[in-house]
């Protein structure tokens, strides 16, 4: 298995409203971001998903994140997302997602969860809350896992710290509230984004 975008770092944007969305998820893709999750809590999520599809999804992998339920995947799919990203390990909702084609990268703590959500067909994982488990953790359990399956470390990454969860074993990572927070100034978008890619490339070098 392989991540499919060139940059395996996956921008969150909880609480973006559809007023925001375009100008932000713009100025990351231009930092060099090419995927980008709109959590399903967010105020009228379908409305800036459709947006962003419609305007980004050449240039993206696009999706819905805190995705719970399967029929949120079918209105994902029928929106035209390729991505899906869950908080939780809930097998029907990774399966709806493959059927439809769809990168799904389901939330998972321990190798019971992972390997639930690689026998449904998950093509990446993510690990949650990773801040609460750190990068040893990461590392002992990439050591059970298949070593193909791309590992995401998703809650307190920061451009500081990105290079102890590369080193742990993990392909990249979800960036939540470091990246974005619910009515920051586009400035501070722009900054952290470019922080994130730097960070990375630097790691990687």
């Amino acid at each position: 298995m392989q991540w499919q975008t060139k940059l395996p770092l996956i921008a969150i944007l909880r609480g973006i409203t559809p007023d925001e969305a375009r100008t932000h998820v713009a100025a990351i893709l231009d930092a060099g971001f090419d995927a980008v999750e709109i959590p399903l809590n967010s105020p009228e999520w379908e409305t800036s998903i459709g947006d962003i599809v419609a305007n980004f999804g050449d240039r993206a992998l696009i999706g819905g994140g805190t995705v719970l339920k399967p029929e949120q995947v079918d209105r994902l799919a029928e929106m035209g997302c390729k991505l899906i990203v869950t908080p939780n390990t809930q097998p029907e909702v990774i399966r709806r997602a493959v059927s439809h084609g769809m990168t799904v990268c389901p939330g998972c703590a321990t190798a019971s969860e992972a390997f639930t959500a690689l026998e449904a067909g998950a093509q990446a994982l993510k690990i949650f809350p990773s801040s609460a488990f750190g990068p040893d953790y990461i590392k002992a359990l990439k050591a059970v896992l298949p070593a193909d399956v791309p590992v995401f470390a998703v809650g307190g990454v920061t451009p500081e710290n990105l290079h102890q969860w590369l080193q742990a074993g993990c392909v990249g990572a979800g960036l939540g509230s470091d990246l974005y927070r619910a009515g920051q100034p586009l400035s501070r978008t722009i900054e952290q984004a470019k922080a994130f890619v730097n960070a990375y490339q630097e790691a990687v070098q």
